[in-house]
């Protein structure tokens, strides 16, 4: 796919920290910095201190993790946050005390008013109001993918309910996870015993419909999620209920999608209309039994559509697969896009050229 690059000023140098680096999410977020030609002229890496001194792969280069723990921010302009709800929470107000604008990607500020939850191809005005608490955050992985395919069919014929069923792949859950798949994946096939530490059933040849903890209305905080994100980004009348299922695949989440609207639109537009959109790539014709899986979106920045189909059983519905690179545009690849808002619509200026 063609990488879309932010627009460079030869005065432009900015300074962005990744918080969290050695995880799945960080590594991704320094990948994806040097591809799009992020403009800074200095990049960090920070982690806890029993990380400090590895070393991770910026581009060509070799950055030497640095302690969080004590990490002057006050020449850093952005940090893209990627450690976790609880390192978030303590560290993500303290960063932005320090004129840091902080982009978080954990849970953490998602559902606090004066943050704004972004997705650039969906509700780019929003990011106006960072300067609240000078923190945005990133949706969660599944719901980033999910309204980057609704929203151009909500402008066009309203969207007044959705039903999804999720199918997320084990990296969602981090590098412990991704290691549990593959280790009791050779148990079976050697026969030896398959523990589950990470997941509460074996995740090996087998499907997990629990994401998260469980609430008092038996919906998992995973499906919440995706209900309350969705309305808080796109429009909170829209009535959202989810079903999130962890599948042994290592990246890539996948969704089945059945969207009733007020306003009648035809597989034919819908189709045109998603063509056409920021960020969907349309892969469907069941005449050529062509439609995307997991296998083939992995590292890829798009969100995959196939499928789309006319639902009979209402009067204005539709049904679509939507599969995306969770790694990407679930977490690192949505978080260096809201970066690159911020400098493109000049929100933010290198503290470097103020010094």
């Amino acid at each position: 796919m063609t990488k879309v690059r932010v627009k460079k000023e030869s005065s432009m140098g900015y300074k962005i920290a990744i918080v969290g680096a050695t995880g799945n999410v960080g590594k991704e977020m320094l990948d994806i910095l040097d591809e799009r030609g992020f403009p800074a002229d200095s990049v960090v890496a920070l982690a806890s201190r029993r990380s400090q001194g590895k070393e991770v792969s910026f581009g060509d280069k070799t950055l030497k993790i640095k302690a969080l723990d004590g990490y002057d921010f006050s020449d850093v302009d952005v940090a893209l946050m990627s450690a976790g709800g609880d390192i978030s929470k303590e560290w993500g107000p303290k960063i932005a005390a320090q004129d840091c604008v902080v982009i978080d990607n954990s849970s953490a500020f998602r559902y606090d008013q004066d943050v704004p939850l972004i997705v650039p191809e969906v509700n780019p005005d929003a990011i106006e109001g960072f300067t609240k608490k000078n923190i945005i955050a990133n949706p969660n992985c599944s719901t980033a993918q999910l309204v980057v395919a609704l929203k151009p069919l909500h402008d066009k014929a309203k969207i007044k309910r959705v039903v999804v069923s999720t199918y997320q792949s084990v990296s969602g859950a981090g590098k412990e996870a991704m290691d549990e798949l593959f280790n009791q994946t050779r148990a079976v096939f050697v026969a030896d015993p398959v523990e589950a530490v990470k997941f509460p059933k074996r995740i090996a040849f087998n499907v997990i419909p629990h994401i998260d903890v469980f609430m008092e209305d038996g919906y998992t905080k995973e499906e919440w999620k995706v209900v309350a994100e969705t309305k808080k980004m796109m429009d909170k009348n829209i009535k959202v209920t989810c079903t999130a299922v962890r599948v042994p695949v290592f990246v890539g989440h996948s969704e089945a999608v059945n969207i009733e609207f007020e306003n009648e639109i035809s597989a034919k537009e819908a189709r045109e209309i998603l063509r056409e959109a920021p960020g969907c790539l349309v892969v469907d014709n069941t005449e050529e039994e062509t439609y995307i899986t997991p296998l083939e979106c992995a590292g890829e920045d798009a969100t995959y559509i196939s499928r789309i189909r006319e639902d009979i059983t209402v009067e204005n519905g539709l049904n679509i697969w939507v599969v995306s690179d969770n790694l990407r545009k679930g977490a690192a690849l949505n978080t260096v896009q809201i970066a690159e808002l911020l400098v493109n619509r000049g929100l933010i200026k290198p503290k470097s050229l103020a010094a």
